[in-house]
């Protein structure tokens, strides 16, 4: 009895260790399905799901439940219950969110993200294209093409999806028509070739009977072509062509446990390597070779794209998290200065020149877009003349990082994409919402040809002989705060003392470098990014700068304190309240803001974001000007400061 149990057991480890072996090595296939709301494509992924036979008993049993809960009409089970998990999902029969789902089939793995149809939730969708190899973009048959179908048949062809399929769903409520299906897939295929779509796979299909999911349905015998099983499990995957291009893997950790050890770990993004293989360390530009390949299961003799290793060099050389480590032979480009394909993902439009972080493969740096150079239509594909972009909204813009990135065009114009080196995304600085993916088309030409040119008299120099040490002090306040009497004072006593200063006022820089800018939220901040990179030069030169601006939102702030180095900016808060700056009003323009004829005044109809932390608050309602410019002076020479 033991005996034979033991034979059993044995036979059963020996099956599942089988089994695991061979799952083990079956290819990966990543996909999305996409298209409007309603067009079935959770219950297309629950059909997946129950067909493959991937639901376990408790959860079959759930299903059933809850479908009978929401009242499934004329079925059993309502399969897109098994994907559908948001209980506001459940209750209004949509997708919000992105539902990532993994099944297997004997040839082959899956993981399916069903992505939300209603135009409000476009970013997701992007999120969960992003990372995909095909695109299942389903069709109501009784509604055939619609806008968001071309929206995210567009925004799959521009984020590199080369593999699409055509999924006519619901054909049992149209009778299985020939002609419907015919005429769909005609209208689909003039508008996929006006966006570039060379081929694509069109099949007629019904998620809610299992129409040609994974058998041939009879009901559809005009239709000859595969199921959408055998499509998704021979269709051939892009590992080799990536494993063909040069070597490519960002560096997303300095691995040193000891002294000993110093290698640099991150995921092969393109290409091969092996040890002996000459290297390029980008942006830098440093070279080394390749010593060793570290796993945690030991040294290999080469990797390929796709694997997680660390690298180590046969020189020292510098190189960080961010950094790209490329074929010698044949690197990325770096530039700070790009042209970029832009959908904005935030509910708040695009602001140009407000300072973003930009994410690129592992690198991070602050960045700013300028303002569109168009839109695109994707009904269209006209080019709109926009000033900004609006939520769901493609344009081309002009983007500047505030130093040189490695990157690679995204589309190479030989139908192959550098997802890694080529896209990035766009962060909030103060929420750190994700607010915009994009994708590089090209570097500016200026950005190549424009360098910093080597000076032999330093910025420490010209502070020497000054006998100071350069400050800018940043006065913010509201309107009628009082920011210009108390700089003026400070400047006065600064220049009794003897010191090199220059004050920059507000409504004296609108007179003339900044005349052309109006004060929309866009026009205030760059009008704040002209003047900190005046004041960064005169910093340069050794002055204390002093600048009297409302200057009302916080990032734009903290985008001039990174101009300079620590400790030179002093932001000077002029705490006054907004009843008491009204009621002085010296200049009237509270009152016409009041009447309507003064559009977008800090204060009243646009925003003023406080400093959290500045390092000298004046409360303008306790100390008088003469008395705050005195304590602001004591603490620029460095005597003391405190906050009243």
């Amino acid at each position: 009895m033991r005996e034979g149990s033991y034979v059993t057991d044995a036979l059963i480890a020996s099956d599942i260790d089988a089994y695991l072996h061979s799952h083990a090595h079956k290819s990966l296939l990543r996909f999305i399905t996409c298209g409007s709301v309603d067009d079935g494509k959770s219950t297309l992924i629950g059909r997946l799901l129950y067909d493959s036979k991937t639901i376990f008993e408790d959860q079959l049993e759930a299903l059933e439940a809850d479908s009978k809960r929401v009242g499934t009409q004329g079925q059993n089970i309502d399969f897109a219950l098994l994907v559908d998990g948001l209980a506001a999902e459940r209750e209004q029969g949509i997708t919000i969110d992105v539902a990532y789902r993994f099944f297997s089939t004997e040839k082959r793995k899956f993981i399916v993200a069903d992505t939300p149809g209603h135009e409000q939730y476009t970013r997701n969708m992007v999120t969960g294209a992003s990372t995909a190899d095909l695109a299942v973009i389903l069709i109501d048959a009784r509604k055939g093409v619609l806008t968001q179908t071309r929206r995210h048949s567009y925004l799959c062809h521009l984020i590199g999806i080369r593999h699409l399929v055509l999924a006519v769903n619901k054909m049992d409520l149209v009778g299985y028509d020939q002609p419907t299906y015919d005429a769909i897939v005609a209208d689909y295929a003039a508008f996929a070739e006006s966006i570039g779509i060379a081929a694509f796979t069109a099949l007629p299909i019904s998620g809610f009977a299992g129409d040609n999911i994974t058998t041939l349905s009879p009901n559809t015998p005009w239709y000859a072509g595969p199921t959408l099983i055998e499509h998704l499990e021979t269709v051939p995957l892009e590992v080799e062509a990536e494993q063909a291009k040069p070597f490519r893997m960002a560096v997303q950790w300095v691995n040193r446990p000891n002294l000993d050890f110093r290698g640099f770990a991150g995921m092969i993004a393109s290409g091969r390597v092996a040890p002996g293989d000459k290297i390029r360390v980008l942006p830098s530009g440093r070279t080394s070779s390749i010593e060793r390949i570290v796993t945690a299961d030991g040294d290999l003799p080469h990797a390929v794209a796709g694997q997680s290793v660390t690298l180590t060099f046969a020189d020292e050389i510098d190189c960080s998290r961010g950094d790209v480590i490329a074929a010698a032979g044949s690197p990325p480009q770096t530039a700070d200065q790009f042209e970029a394909t832009i959908v904005w993902m935030a509910e708040e439009p695009l602001l140009p020149g407000r300072a973003l972080w930009l994410k690129s493969a592992t690198r991070t740096v602050s960045a700013t877009v300028q303002a569109p150079k168009h839109a695109v239509d994707v009904n269209t594909m006209a080019k709109l003349s926009v000033k900004t972009l609006g939520l769901n909204d493609i344009g081309v813009a002009e983007v500047y990082t505030d130093r040189d990135i490695a990157f690679e065009p995204y589309a190479d114009g030989h139908d192959s994409i550098n997802k890694e080196l080529g896209g990035f995304i766009l962060i909030d600085k103060i929420t750190n919402a994700t607010v915009a993916a994009g994708m590089i088309n090209f570097a500016l030409r200026r950005s190549q040809n424009v360098h910093w040119q080597a000076i032999d008299i330093t910025r420490e120099a010209h502070a020497r002989i000054k006998g100071q040490n350069p400050k800018l002090l940043w006065f913010t306040g509201l309107s009628g705060s009082g920011k210009s009497t108390i700089a003026n004072l400070v400047e006065k006593k600064l220049h009794a003392l003897g010191r090199h200063s220059f004050l920059l006022d507000g409504d004296n820089i609108r007179h003339g470098l900044n005349k052309d800018l109006d004060f929309s939220d866009a026009g205030r901040i760059e009008n704040i990014r002209r003047v900190g990179e005046v004041a960064k030069l005169m910093t340069d030169a050794g002055l204390i700068v002093l600048t009297a601006f409302i200057s009302p939102f916080r990032v734009e702030r903290a985008l001039v304190r990174n101009m300079l180095p620590a400790g030179e900016f002093i932001e000077v808060f002029v705490d006054t309240p907004l009843d008491v700056a009204e009621a002085r009003d010296v200049k009237g323009l509270y009152a016409k803001a009041r009447s309507g004829t003064l559009k977008n005044f800090t204060g009243i109809d646009s925003p003023y974001e406080a400093p959290v932390t500045p390092e000298i608050r004046i409360d303008t309602t306790r100390e008088s000007p003469e008395a705050a410019a005195e304590r602001i002076v004591e603490h620029v020479m460095g005597v003391w400061s405190y906050d009243l």
